[in-house]
């Protein structure tokens, strides 16, 4: 008879995890974090060195004030001894400024309640809202009456205090021009064209205007009634110094022969009060 095998001994091996292992297992995790980190920050404050004061200014504005209800444009010298910056505080200062001035010149004492200022995400917002007795155009017509011209003057003054860029809005009621070649899109763009004409006219400098818009009925006040002469209006708006920069960051290359408008046919150009060739008696705006 043959041998039986012998079995083979089962070894097992345990391994001892020592005070060395316990003590550097995952410790290395949180230096590479904490040095990570460090140079995010490092790489943060080189690139704000190098950047430009507008956009440190920005940076700096928003971690003084993440909501944005506070300051929104900066603060800027707005005469002698006097500092004005865009905030709601701010926004019934200057409010207080135009009315004063508008009681001042008797053919504005009448138009007084036809200038709305508002603070939006855009910036601050002034509305010139027509009546049927206050006109600040010519009917159909991108003519500024006498006291629509007089009004924007007064807004000059205290708009070349501040920084910020400027836009400018043309809007219509929904009562229809009446000529297929002018229609109320051509109107909204022309008569906030000649609103920007006399701003410049009387100090804004060119470099400050950073749109001229028209919105023809498309952007109704009083929706309601699509007629209402509020309806009507030319809206100045102060923009905000961070939605600036962002649109300068993000903003296509301009394509050669489009509209300078938003929305709208190309602003005319030439003299305030440039008249549209043989309007048609019919248009009511």
């Amino acid at each position: 008879m043959s041998a039986k095998p012998s079995a083979r001994p089962i070894i097992i091996v345990k391994k001892r995890h020592g005070d060395h292992d316990d003590e550097h297992g995952g410790a290395w995790k949180v230096a590479y974090a904490d040095f990570v980190t460090a140079m995010m920050a490092l790489f943060i404050v080189l690139w704000l060195l190098s950047a430009s004061e507008k956009v440190q200014k920005a940076v700096g504005g928003y971690f003084q004030d993440p909501t944005g209800q506070g300051r929104q444009t900066g603060t800027t010298n707005a005469g002698i001894g006097e500092t004005l910056t865009v905030n709601r505080q701010d926004l019934q200062s200057l409010k207080d400024k135009l009315e004063q001035a508008m009681k001042q010149i008797p053919e504005l004492q009448h138009l007084e309640n036809q200038v709305r200022m508002t603070i939006t995400a855009e910036g601050l917002r002034i509305d010139l809202l027509e009546t049927e007795r206050g006109l600040f155009f010519e009917k159909g017509n991108p003519r500024p009456t006498d006291a629509g011209a007089e009004l924007v003057k007064v807004l000059a003054t205290e708009l070349v205090k501040l920084p910020n860029k400027v836009a400018i809005e043309g809007h219509t009621d929904s009562t229809p021009y009446g000529r297929p070649d002018y229609s109320n899109w051509e109107l909204s763009s022309d008569r906030a064209n000649a609103a920007r004409r006399i701003l410049v006219q009387n100090g804004l400098s060119e470099d400050r205007i950073s749109q001229v818009r028209g919105f023809a009925d498309q952007r109704l006040l009083v929706k309601t009634d699509p007629a209402n002469p509020s309806n009507r209006r030319i809206s100045i708006i102060v923009r905000n110094e961070g939605l600036d920069l962002q649109e300068e960051k993000f903003a296509e290359a301009p394509v050669a022969g489009a509209p300078t408008s938003t929305g709208g046919a190309p602003a005319k150009s030439g003299d305030v009060g440039a008249k549209p060739d043989a309007q048609p008696a019919e248009a009511k705006h």
